[in-house]
């Protein structure tokens, strides 16, 4: 029997064995296979991006326990304000790096050059790229701290005190953590998949370990924090040494680099810079909304108003708890599809395919949205008992989750758009163009710092959080219609079919949910939502299934024996 045409695409984006210069083969037609009836080498992306979920899962469950206990001993206020924003700020590098501009520009040419020149060659490249990176980043970090240095003699309250301090002890973190996605994304290159996943899983562990000894040995709120800190650059180095010892014994340690591997540096420098405007910028709006909370929570800032205090304290901390939970789809699905994707859309545009690469990110699209639309729903619907059963425990008071869980509602109305935004960049960034995310991530930077200022000024941190929700929204529109301009635009027909039986998919998971939420009102959170999440869940892949929307099923099936690992010999 012929199956779907579309069925089992995703199952295709890792094929068994590099070409030259690029670490995946072109797809092949598909159109004779199922997803389960696809022969082993075309079943490995699936494979790829269950793993890579799989891990992302487990560090964003240990990061929302971190969370919960930091929440828990702290509660809102002006303490985890200014340790939510020191983090955030050193932090947003590991999201650059880590999650995108590096891995973007370095591991093509690495991949090609060990095609090309040998693994020795490959080494040399990594060992220039490192040495200029960390260059770059002691320049930056020793800056930073005179610059610190010096708000700290001119700080004049106790509240901007303690905010320059947390960010002196963090600003060496993020030397340690970008270090460390340089070692990654080598692993990434062999296509080892699980280590550089692994390493947020032992920073989380770490962080909990951390919070535990703290809280049994430290009185002292303002001490506990900084101690808490400061065991922060102890889990980014542990971060940096786990995939460097497993790049040294499996024979990837760094050789010398020499004139040509310097020079291969250069150009992988030269284009990563736009790729880290570009990705940055859902980063910086976010950390734009906890700067300015924080500023706007300060006591300076009220006599500006004329007394009017615009945000309340605590507010940065609440944006920071409703933004980690909106960024986790975004983490599990956009960026395990973009990390699993990327590669075989860059292999199509290294062969001019423009015709599959338009299919397969087509297919990208589809299956990413398919599980983001739900998601988002989810997000928006059960704001309410997910935060009261995470955080709302210790110091952490029922108005702080009330104000939370409006935050998040409103950032996870838009965490579809944002999965989209990340792959549509993805298909920019594989033929080349890296303009095009940098001047639409620039005019969306614009746009959100007109409306942030008026957003406080209107809603305090729910209007902080609109204002952010509506650059997201703007953002995707102007990319995806500069996309349908491009030789690789998307096939807007199939995706918008797919699209709407989701969302009436989602539509429907949302009512059953607000229904159950509201008929069991006076059970405990915890109960309302372990029958409202499930019960979500089941309606939408029952409709799903009724209406033929066959995407969320690829990433059910169960990979079947014999199936190639596709983290190799990790």
């Amino acid at each position: 029997m012929r199956a779907n045409p579309d069925s089992g695409r995703l199952l295709k984006w890792i094929p068994s064995a590099p070409p030259a210069g690029l670490p995946l083969l072109e797809a092949q037609n598909d159109d004779h296979w199922t997803g389960m009836d696809a022969p082993p080498q075309r079943r490995t992306s699936l494979a790829g991006f269950r793993t890579v979920s799989l891990l992302t899962l487990a560090s964003r469950i240990l990061g929302f326990a971190r969370d919960s206990a930091m929440a828990g001993v702290f509660g809102l206020g002006e303490i985890l304000d200014a340790f939510t924003l020191a983090f955030r700020i050193p932090n947003l590098a590991r999201s650059l790096f880590g999650e995108g501009a590096l891995t973007t520009a370095f591991l093509p040419e690495f991949v090609a050059t060990e095609s090309k020149s040998g693994p020795d060659a490959a080494r040399r490249l990594a060992t220039a790229v490192a040495s200029r990176l960390a260059l770059l980043l002691t320049g930056l970090v020793i800056a930073a701290e005179f610059v610190l240095a010096a708000l700290h003699r001119a700080a004049d309250s106790e509240y901007q005190i303690r905010l320059i301090e947390l960010l002196a002890l963090m600003t060496p973190y993020l030397l340690l953590i970008c270090l460390a996605a340089l070692a990654g994304a080598m692993l990434q290159a062999q296509r080892r998949f699980i280590w550089p996943a692994l390493v947020p899983v032992l920073l989380n562990l770490w962080w909990l370990a951390a919070v535990a000894a703290t809280a049994m040995l430290v009185v002292d709120p303002e001490r506990r924090i900084r101690w808490i800190a400061a065991s922060l650059l102890v889990g980014g180095l542990l971060q940096l040494l786990l995939p460097a010892a497993v790049l040294r014994r499996s024979g990837w340690g760094m050789l010398a680099a020499d004139d040509d591997a310097r020079a291969q540096s250069r150009s992988v420098f030269r284009a990563m810079l736009p790729t880290i405007v570009a990705a940055s910028i859902s980063q910086f709006n976010t950390v734009l909304d906890s700067l300015l909370a924080w500023a706007f929570a300060s006591p300076a800032a009220a006599r500006w108003t004329g007394g009017q205090q615009l945000v309340e304290p605590g507010t940065a901390a609440a944006l920071y708890f409703a933004q980690r939970l909106y960024q986790f789809p975004l983490g599990l699905i956009g960026v395990a599809v973009g990390t699993v994707l990327y590669p075989t859309l860059a292999a199509h545009a290294a062969s001019r395919d423009f015709s599959k690469l338009k299919d397969d990110l087509t297919h990208g699209l589809a299956v990413a949205l398919s599980v983001a639309l739900p998601a988002s729903g989810g997000l928006v619907v059960l704001a309410s008992p997910v935060t009261t059963v995470l955080f709302q425990h210790g110091r952490f008071t029922a108005d702080d989750g009330l104000l939370t869980a409006r935050i998040m509602a409103i950032y996870g109305s838009v965490a579809w758009a944002a999965i989209a935004l990340f792959l549509i960049q993805r298909g920019f960034f594989a033929v080349g163009d890296r303009q095009t995310p940098l001047r639409t991530g620039l005019t969306a930077v614009a746009f959100n710092l007109v409306l942030t200022p008026l957003g406080a000024w209107l809603g305090g941190g729910q209007g902080l959080a609109a204002a952010t929700a509506l650059t997201t929204l703007f953002h995707l529109v102007i990319s995806f219609r500069l996309l349908q301009r491009h030789q690789i635009s998307i096939d807007w027909g199939r995706l918008r079919g797919r699209a709407a039986r989701s969302l009436l998919a989602t539509a429907a998971m949302m009512a059953i949910c607000a229904i159950l939420l509201l008929l069991m009102r006076t059970a405990s959170p915890a109960l309302r939502l372990g029958v409202a999440l499930p019960a979500g869940i089941v309606i939408y892949l029952a409709v799903a299934r009724a209406t033929r929307l066959s995407e969320p099923f690829e990433l059910l099936r169960p990979r079947r024996p014999g199936m190639q690992s596709v983290e190799g010999t990790a």
